[in-house]
């Protein structure tokens, strides 16, 4: 039975209770915070299936409507090229700014090829070497977010995934550039960390942004793989949460039934939020946007417990 159903028996159940004169108020109360509890599991998983829809659009699709003339750079100068993430110049109306995305595949052959949008280390030591060039050259720098989380495989550990994406985090903080950062699909861990440490960062509607993925959370905290729904709640993973605890700075309206009923209305809107964004920072000192990065950064996970 729906949430919306079970609240319009348990609305029938206190007018027959009232009626009858019989004190049921403790379980009445119990009863209500199950049923807000399942509303909570209820809305969370549903922005989870949303965020890994199939037909979501990802980054190179907002990157085709929002930028002109985008120009895609390869390699990290030390091992190789990884397709999983992707960077490069483009316009924004006009303005040259440097473009940084996770990127996944649709078809399996496309998967197979973005690795499913998980990152090797040389997909964030690229990213880095773009935005050095970047900061080198004063254009802003534009990230988007859709990755279930880096690639936890032997090569990526022989190789460094831990430095590369912790060296990430140190530079990014340093980078003397404006950075917005969007995630607009799933944000998974630390491969979502390497690309989302900016002076505004904004999610998606229906976006998820998690240390763990709500299936990896079910298996080690709740010892059931099949409490993915519970563990999504618990995480709180959604936009709203994330605006709540001050981790992004704004949440970004999606077309009813997800990004993927109008991509072109999606893509307008974060458009109108970058070029605002973007303008602003440009005209601040780059010394003065560090200071307030670093100050964000060390407020995550800060809270007062009354």
């Amino acid at each position: 039975m729906e949430t919306s159903a079970i609240e319009k028996k348990l609305g029938e159940l206190k007018k027959l209770i009232q009626d009858s004169g019989v004190n049921l108020s403790e379980e009445l109360e119990l009863l209500e915070t199950k049923i807000q509890s399942a509303s909570k599991t209820e809305t969370a998983w549903k922005r989870v299936e949303l965020a890994r829809h199939p037909d979501r659009p990802y980054s190179l699709d907002y990157i085709s409507r929002i930028f002109t003339d985008f120009t895609e750079l390869h390699g990290d100068r030390a091992f190789g090229d990884d397709p999983a993430i992707i960077g490069g110049l483009a316009f924004l109306d006009k303005r040259p700014v440097t473009v940084l995305a996770s990127q996944k595949g649709r078809t399996l052959k496309e998967n197979i090829y973005r690795n499913h949008g998980m990152a090797n280390p040389e997909g964030y030591r690229k990213a880095l070497r773009l935005a050095k060039e970047a900061e080198k050259f004063h254009r802003p720098i534009i990230t988007f977010v859709d990755t279930a989380g880096a690639y936890p495989g032997m090569g990526a550990e022989e190789r460094g995934i831990g430095e590369a994406i912790a060296r990430n985090l140190r530079e990014f903080s340093q980078l003397k550039t404006p950075i917005v950062c969007v995630i607009i699909g799933e944000g998974g861990s630390g491969g979502a960390l390497g690309l989302c440490v900016g002076d505004k960062i904004y999610m998606l509607e229906n976006a998820i942004y998690s240390v763990i993925s709500p299936e990896g959370c079910a298996s080690i905290l709740l010892r059931d793989a099949g409490r993915a729904k519970d563990a999504a709640a618990m995480l709180r993973i959604t936009s709203a949460d994330l605006l709540k605890f001050k981790v992004i700075n704004g949440v970004i309206r999606e077309p009813p039934g997800g990004a993927h009923g109008d991509p072109d209305l999606s893509a307008e809107i974060i458009k109108k939020i970058l070029l605002r964004d973007i303008a602003d920072l440009q005209n601040r000192n780059p010394s003065v946007l560090v200071r307030y990065r670093n100050q964000k950064i060390r407020k995550i996970g800060h809270w007062n417990e009354s």
